[in-house]
């Protein structure tokens, strides 16, 4: 059997313990050494999530080249190990192997990931030294590494002094100013591309989710339907779903769910799991229920979405028959399936049914458990009252207590007005975030409601002297629609007159029945 055979067996048998046995007979035969067929099968293992095999496959080739370490190196910036990569990198320059584009490329890619700026920075003075050019691709690596490490003015820089600009470029220089949380210049620039296509259109509109301003979002989707020349693609309706979600626009909601259906998209699971989510937080759960039903290969986030789902509305018996069905079903949870679940127990308040899942994530799947899990198991005891085991699991983590964890203990001290821990949690917030107006006020209440005046004006001059400003509240809601978005005393909406004279009748009409009563 030849390599090419072996090859084309690869192509049809990606499973590992095929591999394994191709793997095995290319030794045989001695065509470890075919350096082509030994990166295809370094390849395979790479996609199977196979690192050590595919190392190996490598360490049995002799005298590898360029293309070899390059696969080396790709394999683990695929499995998330950018460290890794760029070591790899360093070993390939060591040998005296000139690296091409495609190491280069791979190698900027690792220092982005791994924050490595000044490793960036040496992989940039590589592509003069060994004089590869100006390839668009190369400056729209270099500006992802930059922007990644927070140097944007850098950034800039490649970009303005790139030759050739491609839609890409302009994309990377978008995505660049995204990540900074600039969403401003990010916009500034997605104005001024000289042509876009759905990667671009999807990045502005998935900043603006991210940024939490999900209304920007929804109206630059509503233009990229009219102006875009090719149509959103199912990463961008999951996109606006997401955002539709984010304000509970049902009706926007439901449109999008009609372009899916005619569009054939529905065939996405990807898109029905952001339905199932968008229907849940938008107040539809039948609908939610509905379209969980009809999707026919559930993936683990479909059954995480359901779970979820059921637990926004308070429904925690629900929410663990989907958990124990999905057990049933042969798919294993992941990580996002069991917050889910434990904040289905802490809103039911199944205290010790959330225990034994907590433990059997640990146990069972081998997940540590992360900042949110915590958060979730600190939530269930407070809610339940059980304060002082709140406490000493957030004592016991291991790992730094973040704001949430905090606010979730200091939620549950007003409840069951536990004033001395309330203080403890708020003054840890503040400790965290000096600019959470939030917890000023909590505070302030909190000395109030105990006649504790001293403290109450101690918090106030506090948060006077660090400049912090209460947030106006935020609301909106669907009209025709129209998203609106209000702010606590806004006098900025367009029929602002005629709101206030509703609101006006109605506080009349509550009067009136106040004193009929």
């Amino acid at each position: 059997m030849n390599h090419r055979n072996l090859h084309v067996l690869l192509l049809r048998w990606a499973s590992l313990e095929k591999v394994k046995q191709i793997h095995g007979h290319a030794i045989t035969v001695g065509l470890h050494n075919h350096q082509h067929l030994a990166c295809k099968i370094l390849n395979i293992y790479a996609k199977l999530g196979r690192p050590l095999e595919a190392h190996n496959v490598f360490n049995q080739i002799r005298n590898p080249d360029i293309v070899s370490w390059t696969c080396l190196i790709s394999l683990y910036l695929h499995t998330q190990r950018p460290r890794k990569a760029f070591s790899i990198f360093s070993e390939l320059i060591l040998t005296g192997l000139k690296p091409d584009g495609f190491s280069i490329v791979s190698a900027l890619s690792a220092c982005g990931h791994n924050k490595d700026a000044s490793g960036g920075k040496i992989v940039h003075g590589m592509i003069f030294r060994f004089e590869l050019g100006s390839d668009p691709i190369m400056g729209n690596a270099l500006i992802d590494m930059y922007s990644r490490n927070g140097e944007i003015q850098l950034a800039i820089l490649v970009f303005r002094e790139m030759e050739n600009k491609d839609v890409a470029s302009w994309t990377s220089l978008l995505n660049g100013f995204i990540m900074c949380n600039d969403l401003e210049s990010a916009r500034h620039v997605f104005e001024r591309m000289p042509q876009r296509n759905p990667i671009s259109w999807t990045a502005m509109i998935t900043g603006y989710v991210r940024g939490h301003t999900p209304i920007r979002a929804l109206e630059l989707f509503q233009r990229m339907k009219l102006e875009g020349n090719d149509p959103p693609t199912a990463i961008t309706i999951v996109t606006v779903l997401s955002g539709s979600a984010d304000v509970g626009a049902l009706d926007l909601g439901r449109s999008i769910h009609g372009y899916v259906t005619k569009t054939n998209l529905n065939m996405d699971v990807t898109v029905n799991n952001a339905l199932v989510d968008m229907y849940s937080k938008s107040g539809s759960l039948d609908m939610a229920i509905k379209i969980f039903d009809e999707i026919l290969e559930k993936d683990v986030f479909s059954w995480t979405s359901m779970i979820s789902g059921y637990a926004l509305h308070g429904k925690g018996s629900h929410a663990l028959e989907v958990f124990y069905e999905m057990l049933k079903s042969g798919m294993a949870p992941n990580e996002v399936t069991f917050v889910s679940v434990l904040s289905a127990c802490g809103h039911a308040g199944f205290v010790i049914e959330g225990q034994r899942l907590f433990n059997r994530m640990i146990q069972c799947y081998n997940y540590r458990p992360k900042i949110e899990h915590y958060g979730c198991m600190v939530d269930l005891l407070g809610r339940a009252g059980l304060l002082e085991e709140a406490k000493e699991l957030i004592e016991q983590m291991g790992i730094r207590p973040d704001v949430v964890i905090w606010r979730s203990l200091l939620s549950a001290c007003l409840v069951h007005r536990n004033l001395m821990l309330a203080e403890m949690a708020g003054n840890k917030i503040i400790e965290l975030e000096p600019d959470d107006d939030g917890v000023y006020v909590l505070l302030w209440n909190i000395y109030c409601s105990a006649n504790r005046w001293e403290h109450a004006l101690k918090t106030r001059k506090l948060m006077r002297d660090r400049g912090v400003k209460k947030k106006p509240g935020c609301s909106w809601v669907e009209v025709n629609g129209v998203v609106h978005e209000f702010l606590a005393e806004d006098t900025m909406h367009q029929v602002r007159t005629e709101i206030y004279l509703v609101l006006e009748g109605i506080t009349e009409h509550s009067k009136l029945d106040f004193d009929l009563s």
